[in-house]
């Protein structure tokens, strides 16, 4: 990785976490100790952070209090053919005229390259997927109330009166931090109170998640198995995993990752 793009993942996660420990920068940006220490350093020397003890803090910490979730533009690098796949499959399940619920997130961003020349109801609580939609697009796009937490470029409003509940759709589309037998995982209790009030605005759920996913665990639970009723993976889905999801009775769809080619905004203003 360039230095440059270390130093930018370096600067942003120090704006979302009181410190970003030298072991989390590591794994991050997979360079080694040393090397860190010398960005952390130079960004010290640079003004741009202040360096402290095991690792690096913000010279001017945000006002509201971070998520615990990578940064967007961290993860969205992650898996992007495995997550493009899944995303085509997702849109494929779509009528014009639909109105569907489109969770923030990098796998469910990609189903915005297929959304295209589509005409539906869209309600959103990505920041991304909105602003893509509106520029290429001519599909009806609505967003909820609430704080803009730019890193994860998602809107979350702890409050039950927001537009929210007034948008009914019939499907709803959503990533995950990790699936397990307990049921789908996140790794925010901000981020499982919004989405579980966008649940209930759907009557079904379409489960995005890469076959990396099922090796993850987390330590909040966001809703059991038996809620979800589509769960669209890759071709890489373990069988163990497999076994599991078609025992909970839910409608698996494997992504063939190898058939999908890069999708392309000739088409968007169609």
């Amino acid at each position: 990785m360039h230095e440059r793009e270390r130093h930018r993942i370096i600067l942003s996660l120090v704006q979302e976490r009181p410190v970003a420990t030298i072991q989390d920068l590591m794994e991050l940006t997979e360079a080694s100790e040393a090397t860190i220490r010398r960005d952390i350093a130079a960004l010290h020397v640079q003004g741009r952070l202040r360096r402290v003890r095991g690792g690096a803090e913000a010279l001017h910490p945000q006002q509201i209090s971070p998520l615990a979730a990578k940064p967007f533009r961290i993860s969205e690098g992650e898996n992007t053919a495995k997550k493009r796949a899944i995303a085509r499959e997702a849109v494929a399940l779509c009528n014009d005229g639909d109105a569907i619920i489109i969770n923030g997130g990098t796998t469910t961003f990609q189903m915005v390259h297929y959304l295209t020349a589509r005409r539906m109801q869209v309600f959103t609580n990505s920041f991304a997927i909105a602003e893509h939609l509106i520029k290429h697009s001519k599909n009806q796009v609505m967003l909820p109330g609430g704080s803009v937490y730019r890193d994860q470029s998602i809107i979350l409003s702890p409050f039950d009166n927001d537009v929210t509940r007034n948008f009914y759709a019939r499907r709803m589309f959503m990533g995950a931090q990790g699936v397990g037998p307990l049921g789908v995982m996140e790794q925010d209790a901000l981020i499982i109170q919004a989405e579980q009030k966008l649940i209930n605005q759907a009557d079904e759920l379409v489960l995005m998640v890469d076959s990396t996913k099922f090796q993850r665990r987390s330590s909040l639970i966001l809703c059991p198995l038996n809620r979800v009723s589509t769960l669209i993976t890759d071709d890489g889905i373990p069988d163990s995993a497999q076994a599991m999801i078609e025992e909970a009775g839910i409608k698996l769809i494997v992504a063939n990752v190898s058939a999908v080619e890069q999708p392309t905004e000739s088409s968007s203003a169609a």
